[in-house]
């Protein structure tokens, strides 16, 4: 691409008029939520709504992106230009009809980073849902999928596993932009639902060909590189091998103290993912998290080093990963205990690959075994007419 992708925000910088009926607002935003020109969206807002510009949220990891991982809740508080904040991951996951008493239209403009686990989504259906409820709009400011919208990988989440961070049945790696994953929400939440679509971006291509700075979306995306992985790795959020936080490497170090022999981990990975030119390489390596699981101990693993981003189909190379460490320590591994993202009874490992089978077909893992593609089929022609950004899409 030659020209730089330009996001919602600056379309609607670009565009004015676009919100002259949106009436008073509120925005939905981060400590990412930057123009091109590295001005805050709640400055951008400010310069052109005015009085109009009531109200802001910040979903997880709060407003200024400090916040560490799963349940770790943010206040309410005080913006500097006056307005108040409220957290929508805390007592309340949705805007209640109090914090929307002087809004109309709630403004959506967070970066996704293309998985149906990140919070992010989640908190974009809680607005579809209070929108729908107190009679009021959302706008969604779309920004790209850094991981591209071609590829979707990943089985989709049964009825009976759906939670706050798999609310509808969608893949693992989706291939939306959150203006795109809006309008999949409100097939069933039938919101007034706006979009501001992106200008010059290629869905077939990732970040990289975006032209744009990378700004971390989470304490532990901090960079581009384990964004390409994220939307596989994250399953290590459901076992007892640590998945790098409390490192400068969060998804990309993998280990634990009862992991004697990385070599063997690796090995063990090429024999279940079977090919040698996916994008990565495995390292052998030592860490010691400060945070997190292992805090103050010695882990034994793998680092993740991405070598061809357009290669990476992050979810079997996480699969073929943790089974690795499943069955280099089969003693020692275990599935994380409740409660994760506010599920206080199923197992983590099992809302996040989203069925009821998931454990046994881990236990038996095999790349092609249909399970870890279930419902992708339907799904990518339940989407196909939602698409603002035209292109082919296929699983992997």
């Amino acid at each position: 691409m030659s020209e730089k992708t330009t996001i919602g925000l600056e379309v609607f910088q670009n565009s004015p008029d676009i919100g002259k009926d949106w009436g008073r607002c509120a925005y939905l935003c981060n400590h990412a939520s930057y123009n091109l020109n590295w001005e805050h969206g709640v400055d951008v807002l400010d310069r052109m709504l005015g009085e109009r510009f009531t109200t802001i949220f910040g979903p997880q990891h709060g407003f200024l992106g400090t916040a560490q991982d799963n349940m770790i809740e943010t206040n309410h508080t005080k913006h500097s230009s006056g307005r108040k904040i409220y957290s929508l991951y805390s007592e309340a996951r949705e805007p209640t009809e109090a914090m929307l008493a002087d809004v109309d239209t709630i403004i959506v403009d967070l970066q996704n980073v293309g998985c149906r686990v990140y919070t992010f989504k989640s908190t974009l259906a809680g607005c579809l849902r209070s929108a729908k409820k107190f009679d009021k709009k959302v706008v969604v400011l779309d920004r790209p999928n850094p991981v591209g919208g071609k590829y979707i990988e990943g089985r989709c989440v049964e009825e009976a596993y759906k939670s706050f961070v798999g609310q509808f049945i969608m893949p693992m790696r989706h291939g939306l932009t959150i203006g795109e994953v809006g309008h999949f929400f409100n097939l069933e939440i039938q919101a007034d639902l706006e979009v501001v679509s992106l200008q010059n971006w290629d869905p077939n291509l990732d970040w990289r060909f975006t032209k744009r700075p990378w700004i971390l979306t989470s304490p532990n995306l901090p960079t581009l590189e384990p964004v390409f992985v994220y939307p596989g790795t994250v399953i290590f959020e459901g076992c007892n091998v640590s998945e790098g936080r409390g490192t400068g490497l969060p998804f990309q170090l993998f280990g634990s103290p009862y992991c004697k022999s990385p070599q063997k981990v690796i090995k063990r990975f090429y024999d279940y993912y079977k090919d040698y030119e996916n994008g990565i390489h495995l390292r052998e390596a030592q860490f010691e998290p400060t945070s997190g699981k292992w805090m103050n101990q010695v882990c034994q693993g793998v680092q993740i080093h991405v070598t061809k981003p357009e290669k990476v189909f992050s979810y079997h190379i996480a699969l073929s990963l943790l089974k690795s460490f499943w069955d280099e320590s089969p003693h020692d591994f275990k599935f994380q205990e409740p409660p994760y993202e506010y599920e206080y009874e199923k197992l983590p490992m099992s809302i996040i690959l989203g069925g009821e089978m998931a454990l046994d077909s881990l236990e038996n893992y095999a790349k092609e075994d249909e399970y870890w593609s279930w419902g992708n089929n339907e799904f990518l022609e339940k989407v196909k007419p939602l698409l603002i950004y035209p292109r082919e899409q296929c699983v992997v």
